[in-house]
């Protein structure tokens, strides 16, 4: 999430900047909706990404107040509990998002918040920051330029430079059918000895113990995550090979309970090209379809990666573009 500019304009007082209170997360949520309105959050999203975070720290997400009102914030973040497996990140901090009100822009302000934050990440050890692809409580994967050019000059101003490309693709699923081709190369993997379907609890072992293996720590526990906060078992679709072990996954609803949010879908290396994909991918739209959902959409992915061409061969489109943006300081 970016805010769309960089400073401070006409006022009856000059914006003081301090750390997040309590009190404050209505009125910034307020803020938000009138600096970034094609991406506003609601409180219980707010709350959920930034105040239940393990990693939230008050000093780390600085606020622009004038006249008593918010008008601007930037939040920055590092890891003191790691995620899953994984580890604490020692030199690594992110900013998941800022903004400023339209009425205040274009005197510095943007810059002296997002300074700030960069200051307080450096003074606990960071020398890398990365715009905004914090996971797993990211609001979006990075800058979107074409909605937010002024945010994309103020950070290249301030050293951050492309890591690399994600896309959001959505698809329509009125109408939908399963390819015919999908259907035979899904029957013909069954003959082979594999086996398709709603995992049972005891498949959940396999199937976690998949994801962190070939997908790092965020997705077993964006999984673990949704079945205990009740998404139900049938959203995932799963896929064990003649000899039983878990080679692949899709699902939908993992995500803040979002039933057209597809993923996250993963296939074991060996597997990959096989078909295996395919299947679980239009094994799971059909069963959204069957749902009552009327699209199927994500947030990441890389549009010329394997994973990229698949989904359009599906019949994805893209519908955003985010550039991931990294700043480098050498100690």
């Amino acid at each position: 999430m970016s805010g769309a500019g960089s400073g401070v304009g006409s006022g009856t007082t000059h914006p003081h900047v301090r750390h997040f209170t309590p009190g404050d997360g209505a009125p910034l949520v307020a803020a938000w909706a009138r600096s970034v309105p094609c991406d506003p959050v609601t409180r219980e999203r707010f709350r959920r990404h930034v105040l239940l975070d393990p990693n939230f720290d008050p000093a780390g997400l600085r606020l622009a107040v004038r006249d008593g009102e918010v008008v601007g914030a930037a939040y920055g973040v590092r890891r003191r509990v790691a995620v899953g497996g994984g580890g604490l990140e020692p030199e690594q901090g992110w900013i998941p998002f800022f903004f400023v009100e339209p009425a205040v822009r274009r005197a510095g302000l943007g810059r002296r918040l997002l300074t700030g934050v960069l200051d307080w990440l450096a003074g606990h050890g960071r020398t890398r920051v990365d715009f905004a692809s914090y996971t797993p409580h990211y609001f979006l994967p990075g800058l979107d330029r074409d909605a937010y050019p002024e945010a994309a000059r103020l950070l290249t101003g301030l050293g951050f430079a492309p890591r690399l490309e994600a896309v959001a693709m959505d698809r329509g699923l009125v109408g939908y059918r399963m390819p015919e081709a999908v259907r035979q190369r899904a029957a013909a993997l069954a003959a082979e000895g594999y086996r398709f379907g709603t995992p049972r609890d005891d498949d959940l072992v396999g199937l976690l113990r998949l994801a962190e293996a070939e997908f790092g720590p965020d997705w077993p526990q964006t999984i673990r995550h949704a079945l205990d906060t009740g998404t139900p078992l049938d959203r995932i679709v799963s896929a064990h090979d003649p000899a039983g072990e878990a080679v692949g996954w899709a699902m939908h609803g993992a995500y803040e309970g979002l039933a057209e949010r597809f993923g996250p879908f993963g296939v074991r290396a060996d597997q990959r090209g096989t078909g295996l994909g395919k299947v679980l991918l239009h094994l799971t739209l059909e069963r959204m379809r069957a749902a009552g959902a009327h699209g199927a959409w994500f947030l990441w992915t890389g549009e010329g990666s394997p994973a990229g061409r698949l989904y359009r061969s599906a019949g994805f489109a893209t519908t955003r573009r985010f550039q991931v943006l990294r700043r480098e300081v050498r100690p």
